[in-house]
């Protein structure tokens, strides 16, 4: 019986950094998922994820931010790929919103570099760009976005050159753990380890419903638009998007090929009970969204609809991550409800997990992030 030093399940963007970290430092390990890394299932897909600094949802990940965009850095070296593509996030709202506020206390904090732009001023810095009188941008030329299957695909050979186990394909039915082993039941087989990390994206509640933490998977719809104007191609200059409006907060891609610039909605969602069963086909009301959206503030991006896609969303009860090792079970650690903003993260919580559950610490500022928020 092979028995491994850890278990990793699930082996998306969170995964699979995590096996390729674990691997990097010697150690046995074993990745388990029924789906192969950069499957279109669960929330690690669609092309591209924003990445930022200036954080407007809380200071707090801003230091782990900084360490990320090293560690992406790295993983571009190593790979010899680019993944991260520099090109700006242009980031609207009102100032009496989150987004707005929360972008410009960040920056104020941390020192980090940010252009204000009023309403008026807009069209002309980013032409093809507006917003209501009401609101106003600001603009992090550090920041732009990641290639998600590339980057999930990069640490998942890279593990595996490095030694470590990926077996695709079983579905796993449980876990247990004991102050020195934890034991692993798939479909399949049965594995031993002395420690496990659980990074199961939306399966979270079925691997981690113990904590009685209530997580909740929303349906994402993502949608392409044609665009032949280059003030919305990314070649010439154009930012990825963040907007809090008055009808929901949306946010978006230049146009990288031929499929054109890519929107969602960031607020509203369909819950969803079985992340197998969820519905993959476009509704009206939310396409006529995305479409009012579009047609409001990037007027110039044509209601020709090139590609379509839905992901997952699990979310926190207070919207931040839940990155921890398990209070009944210290050789466990996992990462969950990241809550839609999560892939940004996939490099420095490789990092993070690896430290929680072999040393059972880490030197990051993570304490805001533990379970221990919601247990009594």
């Amino acid at each position: 019986m092979t028995t491994y030093d850890v278990i990793v399940l699930g082996v998306g963007g969170i995964g699979s950094a995590t096996l390729s970290e674990l691997a990097r430092r010697g150690l046995r390990v074993l990745g388990l998922d029924q789906f192969a890394p950069g499957h279109g299932h669960g929330s690690s897909h669609g092309e591209t994820r924003l990445i930022r600094q200036a954080y407007w949802e809380l200071p707090s990940y801003v230091p782990l931010l900084k360490r990320a965009y090293t560690l992406w850095e790295e993983l571009e070296q190593r790979c010899g790929k680019k993944l991260y593509h520099e090109v700006g996030v242009l980031q609207a709202g009102s100032s009496s919103g989150q987004v707005l506020p929360g972008t410009l206390a960040s920056a104020r904090l941390h020192g980090l570099e940010v252009e204000e732009i009023s309403a008026r001023e807009l069209p002309a810095r980013f032409p093809g760009f507006q917003c209501l009188d009401s609101m106003a941008a600001v603009f992090e030329r550090r920041a732009g976005y990641l290639r998600v299957e590339d980057c999930v695909h990069a640490y998942a050979n890279e593990a595996q050159q490095a030694g470590a186990e990926l077996l695709i394909g079983e579905v796993v039915h449980s876990w247990t753990a004991t102050a020195g082993s934890v034991e692993v039941r798939t479909d399949r087989d049965t594995y031993h380890a002395k420690h496990l990390i659980i990074t199961v994206g939306s399966w979270a509640n079925q691997f981690l419903g113990d904590l009685g933490i209530p997580l909740v998977v929303t349906r994402k719809p993502l949608y392409w638009f044609e665009t032949a104007r280059p003030e919305y191609q990314a070649d010439h200059g154009a930012p990825g998007f963040i907007y809090e409006t008055p009808h929901g907060n949306f946010y978006g891609f230049p146009s990288i090929d031929q499929f054109g610039l890519k929107v969602a909605e960031h607020t509203g969602g369909e819950v969803v009970t079985d992340p197998l069963s969820v519905r993959r086909t476009e509704d009206s009301a939310e396409t006529v969204r995305v479409q009012d959206f579009l047609g409001r503030y990037l007027p110039g991006v044509t209601q020709t609809q090139t590609r379509f896609a839905v992901c997952l969303y699990t979310l926190s009860p207070d919207r931040n991550f839940l990155v921890d090792r398990h209070p009944e079970h210290p050789n466990v650690a996992f990462a969950a409800g990241l809550s839609g903003h999560g892939f940004k993260f996939a490099s420095i919580l490789g990092e993070i997990l690896s430290d929680l559950v072999l040393s059972g610490k880490t030197t990051l500022p993570v304490d805001f992030l533990s379970c221990k928020r919601f247990l009594k």
